[in-house]
């Protein structure tokens, strides 16, 4: 069996805003340190208690040696311990892949509301590699060296155009490298193979779909199917990319999920 070796990671408000705790859940390829430089400061002064989720096998330090063994399953165990834990049922915040396994893990877990941010749609990622395939065949090259921590100056290029808003400089794009790191094969084949998985139990909670209009990975006309099947507020973030949280626009993300959080009443774990 993997070894799972999760780590939280608490973020408290400096001052009580009666809010549910907001859980963020990364996406492959990444870690928690990317809710740090923009989202976590925000929601902290907006007087949410904020908690970060370092996903078996990923983090700074963490321990690797099972991280291909690990699959999305295994990803929702680590978030229902986690939650667990917390004081309050919270708001799950998942990106990309952290969408899959915040919707895994409510298929028997509870929480006061979700938000799916550049989710990953019902279909899986096959048409997205496909479409990166003939779009931009460099990126599959490239994410290699980029995850090894040997990337070049065309890497940096190619992760901003598929990542990243076309606002965001290729300096910002270079901030964001140490965050990029190698993905469980398992957790990847998965994702691809999503289309063929029963899509489970989905609780009657609010829920908010956010992409970004010039999202390269999950184009944004793949939001309504996600935001159907949960019933959801959908909403559109001009001009950013697929990287919500750390690209330029990630403060009009922010607000938009701000507003919609502070209008999820907090619940009772009994």
């Amino acid at each position: 069996m993997p070894i799972r070796n999760f780590t939280l990671h608490a973020h408290p408000a400096p001052r009580a805003g009666g809010h549910p705790p907001l859980l963020f859940v990364h996406g492959a390829y990444t870690h928690s340190q990317c809710w740090m430089p923009n989202f976590v400061p925000y929601f902290k002064a907006r007087g949410f208690d904020c908690y970060t989720l370092d996903l078996s096998g990923h983090g700074v330090g963490a321990d690797r040696a099972s991280l291909h063994e690990l699959g999305l399953d295994d990803y929702a165990e680590d978030l229902a311990e986690a939650a667990a834990t917390l004081p309050a049922l919270p708001i799950l915040i998942g990106h990309s892949m952290g969408s899959l396994v915040v919707q895994r893990y409510l298929t028997s877990g509870r929480a006061a509301g979700l938000a799916l941010l550049s989710p990953v749609p019902p279909t899986g990622t096959t048409g997205s590699a496909a479409r990166l395939a003939l779009t931009c065949p460099e990126f599959f090259a490239e994410l290699p060296r980029v995850t090894a921590g040997q990337p070049t100056a065309r890497s940096l290029e190619v992760m901003a155009g598929v990542y990243f808003s076309p606002e965001m400089s290729l300096e910002g794009v270079l901030e964001c490298l140490p965050m990029i790191q190698e993905e469980s094969e398992l957790a990847v084949a998965q994702m691809a193979a999503l289309a063929f998985q029963p899509a489970g139990h989905r609780p009657d909670i609010p829920a908010l779909v956010m992409g970004g209009r010039e999202d390269a990975v999950f184009p944004p006309s793949m939001l309504f199917f996600t935001a159907l099947a949960w019933r959801a507020r959908q909403v559109v973030v001009e001009g950013a990319g697929h990287m919500l949280m750390l690209d330029p626009q990630w403060e009009e993300a922010a607000r938009a999920l701000a507003e919609w959080a502070e209008g999820v009443p907090p619940v009772p774990r009994s």
